[in-house]
């Protein structure tokens, strides 16, 4: 392994970080690869111009610094994998916020960091008053091979188990994660999110109760008849 020579003395370009990245974010990552592909987010978009702010996963793919970045020695993943897997897990803490976008025959995802621009960005992304064609433009030289492709369709995008929970309980327990995971393994995903909404609708905001209904209707099936009160299966 190379050794560092240090930082050059003068003036040299810095980024800035959030101090909640330092008190709220970094305390909880655990994972080394999501570590890093939040750091090199920071980088990434505080070098790019214009509003919002966001990248893709193939500009990301397509960058040898990130390339770098991932190598493990030891790790059998492909790149990819290691780079999906990352993402995902910044998306369930919370960082990141992710939008899909149907370029022709290709599946595009863009990612911003979770702020309420973004939040306004994407919402109006959303509701049309934005065209999705403008991330193309954001994007850059990684666009470039796909100059002619410009049918751009925005696609919605389910909320994960992890948003679901946020959304409608509260703060995501570190130990609950695992089960969260294998929940959203196990049950479709309209499953999962009627599943939430009942709960809300009976004010029954619990993680226990969401999965009785699911492990209800896992075992006796999903219909009218399969409504019902679900206590005795949280306990």
């Amino acid at each position: 392994m190379p050794t560092f020579t240090g930082f050059p003395s003068g003036a040299s370009p810095f980024i800035p970080l959030p101090e909640q990245f330092f008190t709220a974010i970094l305390p909880e990552i655990e994972d080394l690869n999501e570590l890093k592909v939040t750091l090199y987010l920071f980088w990434l978009l505080y070098r790019k111009y214009g509003s919002p702010r966001c990248a893709s996963d193939r500009e990301m793919l397509a960058d040898p610094v990130l390339r770098r970045t991932l190598q493990r020695t030891g790790d059998p993943r492909p790149l990819e994998e290691r780079l999906r897997a990352a993402l995902d897990a910044a998306l369930a803490r919370g960082t990141l916020l992710r939008l899909r976008v149907q370029v022709d025959d290709e599946l595009v995802t863009w990612y911003f960091f979770h702020t309420e621009r973004s939040r306004r960005a994407i919402a109006q992304l959303q509701s049309g008053e934005q065209t999705p064609d403008l991330l193309l433009d954001l994007e850059g030289p990684a666009a470039s091979a796909f100059a002619g492709q410009r049918l751009v369709v925005l696609e919605a995008e389910r909320p994960n188990i992890f948003a679901l929970y946020e959304q409608n309980i509260g703060m995501l327990p570190p130990l609950l994660a695992e089960e969260l995971r294998e929940a959203a393994e196990t049950y479709p995903p309209e499953w999962i999110e009627e599943a939430f909404r009942l709960a809300v609708q009976q004010n029954k905001r619990r993680w226990s109760y969401i999965r009785a209904i699911l492990k209800r209707w896992h075992s006796d099936g999903k219909g009218e008849q399969a409504y019902g009160p679900y206590e005795r299966y949280s306990r």
